[in-house]
């Protein structure tokens, strides 16, 4: 459990570069960003491979917690290329590995949590598609809210005018609640989660 005095916010969903600058510029938030890759063929680059996505989300979830403003937003998330394999098993208009690929992805996360190399973050923030189904497969918006209703919100609507704006009041209406569960348990959850009760449980307001 994250025991420092921000609270870490991870954005997920329909996230531009655009939205978080203009986040960055809000009182009491700040932004940690992914580090950026060193051009291919430079020096820095050299010694190094290429960092996976989960890694470099983890990166910022490391720097996030070193901040100390009242809410720490992270557009990047540890979990990112799990949600992505659990959307594609219940996606069949995806041709994907299906099960293999989820199962691959979360050894992959799981490794990097023991290692601990991430913490999940206090709240997951979604913001929906503009053009879009919220109650398409999701796993934030399915088996991570249904395990800690109160730790993942719908942050507003992508592409919106007033989608900082919305960002921001989702951020003051953020309850406190039990925290997340060990990812291990959380993950085998998800397994067993089924997608088709989303159009239950998902709806607009936080």
């Amino acid at each position: 459990m994250r025991r420092e005095s921000s609270t870490v916010v991870a954005l997920v969903g329909d996230v531009t570069s655009e939205l978080v600058a203009e986040l960055a510029r809000s009182p009491n938030v700040s932004v940690a960003r992914p580090p950026a890759e060193p051009a291919p063929g430079s020096a820095a680059a050299a010694p190094t491979t290429a960092r996976s996505s989960m890694e470099t989300a983890a990166a910022a979830m490391r720097q996030a917690a070193r901040k100390r403003s009242m809410f720490v937003l992270v557009p990047a998330d540890p979990l990112a290329d799990v949600a992505v394999s659990w959307q594609e098993m219940w996606d069949p208009a995806v041709t994907s590995p299906g099960a293999a690929e989820f199962e691959s992805s979360v050894a992959a996360a799981l490794a990097a949590w023991r290692a601990k190399q991430f913490e999940l973050p206090d709240y997951y923030l979604v913001m929906a598609p503009a053009h879009g189904n919220l109650t398409a497969p999701d796993l934030y918006l399915g088996p991570l809210r249904a395990a800690r209703p109160r730790r993942v919100a719908v942050a507003g609507v992508a592409d919106s005018a007033a989608q900082a704006a919305g960002l921001l009041d989702a951020l003051r209406s953020l309850e406190q609640g039990p925290w997340w569960p060990p990812l291990d348990e959380l993950l085998e959850a998800a397994r067993g989660f089924y997608a088709g009760g989303l159009a239950e449980t998902q709806q607009l307001a936080p």
